[in-house]
This record gives structure tokens, sequence and C-alpha cells, in this order.
């Protein structure tokens, strides 16, 4: 689900915002701008809800303290950080599967 979120946040932020606001007024590339923030931008904005309901569950499953579990909540919003939180809480996760084994 971070890999979801986190690929959607980096088209949006890097090529979506970026053309919607630096194109010139009235042009193709300002109006595809314009689709990518508006539309990538909602969906991104429904799977983060999901992203935080799914990690919120996994995190009181997994027993995570509350620093991991809000580092690895806020990840979403930052490109690029959500892959790092995303493979950080894999570990987490299969080290605990590991001990319990």
């Amino acid at each position: 689900m971070a890999t979801v979120v986190g690929v959607l946040l980096i088209v949006l932020i890097l090529v979506g915002v970026p053309l919607k606001y630096f194109a010139s007024d009235g042009s193709s590339a300002q109006e595809i701008g314009e689709n990518i923030t508006t539309y990538l931008g909602i969906a991104h904005g429904w799977l983060y809800m999901i992203f935080l309901v799914m990690a919120a569950l996994l995190a009181r499953a997994a027993r995570w303290t509350i620093p991991f579990t809000i580092t690895t909540l806020l990840a979403g919003t930052i490109p690029v950080v959500s892959f790092w939180a995303e493979h950080r809480a894999t570990r987490a996760v299969r080290a605990a599967h590991r001990d319990t084994v």
C-alpha cells in the first residue's frame, strides 16, 4: 500500500504540480498538470486514507511502539519516504514473525 501511495505522490508532486503551475497558461501541458493534480490528487487522498487504516491495523497486530507507528503513518505524506517506511515496517514484521516461529 505504501508503494502505491508513494508512486502516486511522486507523480503528483514531480509531474502534476510543475505542469500545472509552471507551464504556460492555457497550454496543453498546463491542462495535463491540472488533470493530474485533480484526479491523481483525489486518488492519492483516498488511497492514503486506506493506507492509514491498514497501517494502523498492522501496527496494532504487530504491537509496534507509538513512535514507530506515527512515523509509518506520516511517511505517506513525504515523497520517497513512504518507500523507506514500508521497508522498515516489513523488516520489523518479518523479524517479529521469525521470533514467534
